[in-house]
């Protein structure tokens, strides 16, 4: 397992609150004291505006954006740094796509597909396109493991066992997934999915929601062989307001922009406009750039751990979890999700006897454990497992048996101080 002792040095809360448990890093991550230390250079040393100024101080800016831009493009293994495009978080780039390509190519009677366990992000734009449009909208559903009903869940995935042609159709024109489910942790094997998606309907366009995998696991977007993924920089060590849409550039550059405004444009008429290139013509306005610049050190900081680590290490720290929840509480307990750590993510949701979720987050907060209780941004997946809500336990790169130890302990006295005698 990762050194944490040595980690949570690097964070300054834990300077701050030594006995902090933090168990909510699928919601966001905390951050690191290289990341907030960019953040501080740059407003005390080139607070200026990008792409515009022709003074020292902006050309500096401009270029510590555009290397975040270039080190995000090797992270994902991108082909070129203009496909990727720098938004406020992962719901904004799926919006833009939803936008500026679906309105383009949907036409009443298509089909767009997505899954029951998206995120609200990844799901409400896609159901809201097919009614505006006139498309039929697909959900697929999952089986009692927590995976895509697509799947053979009993044998390990690979193309054959794959059934989607009663999914994907030739009337298919977006399939939207997400990698890791936010609230089941299932890890969904898209590359085999992309594969059979894609040869029984070659036009078919397919948008990846990454932003609970990227922070965690290596992420390769020609090896996914998908057209867009989206992503947020708070989830993964980076600062909040950053989010990263990869798209294929031929598909980028013959999109419509998303907002209109400022540096987005190439000339302005009176009566034209002719629009700037990608990434470009996609982020119109004054960005976010103090954390833009600040995202590569959040980067590199996982990158100097390394990604292939850090999955290790949360499957040990996951699977002990599962054994102590399983073991302490029995049938008292009712874990979501895959049971198999390696379809599995570092996220554990769970019910624990009649005791509501607010209440077992609220009693765990006494003893600074931080836990997630509510529908987690999945009303659907809860109204498929018969639940209003959940408590979520999401672990990272500071997480170490010892706060799981807390976090049981914390449960006993939950129950302790909630069991109806």
């Amino acid at each position: 397992m990762l050194n944490t002792q040595d980690i949570k040095k690097d964070f300054k809360i834990f300077d701050n609150n030594p006995s902090l448990v933090y168990l909510d890093s699928g919601a966001t991550s905390l951050k690191p004291k290289s990341v907030v230390s960019k953040i501080v250079e740059y407003y005390e040393n080139y607070p200026a505006n990008i792409h515009r100024g022709i003074y020292k101080i902006s050309e500096k800016a401009t270029e510590e954006f555009e290397e975040t831009r270039r080190v995000v493009a090797k992270f994902i293994n991108a082909r070129d740094e203009a496909e990727v495009i720098f938004t406020r978080n992962t719901t904004e780039a799926i919006n833009l796509v939803t936008y500026s390509l679906g309105r383009k190519i949907i036409e009443e009677g298509d089909e767009i597909v997505t899954s029951i366990m998206e995120h609200h992000s990844n799901f409400i734009p896609w159901q809201v396109l097919s009614l505006e449009l006139g498309a039929t909208f697909k959900v697929i559903d999952i089986n009692n493991n927590g995976q895509l009903k697509i799947q053979n869940s009993n044998v390990k995935t690979t193309s054959k066992n794959l059934k989607m042609e009663n999914v994907i159709t030739k009337r298919t024109k977006i399939l939207a997934l997400t990698y890791v489910s936010n609230m089941l942790g299932t890890i969904n094997p898209l590359k085999e999915i992309i594969q059979v998606a894609k040869k029984i309907n070659p036009h078919i366009i397919i948008v990846i929601d990454v932003a609970q995998a990227v922070p965690h696991m290596k992420v390769d977007v020609q090896d996914l062989g998908c057209d867009f993924v989206a992503f947020s920089a708070h989830k993964m060590l980076g600062p909040a307001g950053v989010g990263v849409l990869w798209g294929k550039k031929e598909l980028l550059d013959e999109m419509f922009p998303f907002q209109m405004g400022g540096g987005m444009i190439s000339e302005v008429k009176v009566n034209q406009t002719i629009f700037a290139e990608s990434p470009i013509k996609f982020e119109a306005g004054t960005p976010s750039i103090a954390d833009v610049i600040a995202f590569k050190e959040a980067i590199k900081y996982l990158k100097n751990i390394g990604l292939e680590q850090i999955r290790e290490h949360e499957k040990e720290l996951t699977s002990y979890a599962l054994e102590k929840l399983q073991g302490e509480f029995k049938n008292n307990i009712q874990i979501y999700g895959p049971q198999d750590i390696n379809n599995r993510g570092g996220i554990i949701a769970f019910n624990f006897g009649k005791y509501h979720p607010h209440d077992i987050a609220q009693i765990l907060d006494e003893i600074d454990v931080c836990v997630r209780a509510g529908h987690h941004c999945t009303m659907p997946l809860h109204n498929r497992l018969g639940i209003n809500a959940s408590v979520r336990a999401s672990f990272y790169i500071y997480n170490d048996k010892r706060d799981v130890d807390r976090f049981i302990d914390g449960l006993k006295n939950v129950e302790n101080i909630l069991r109806v005698k």
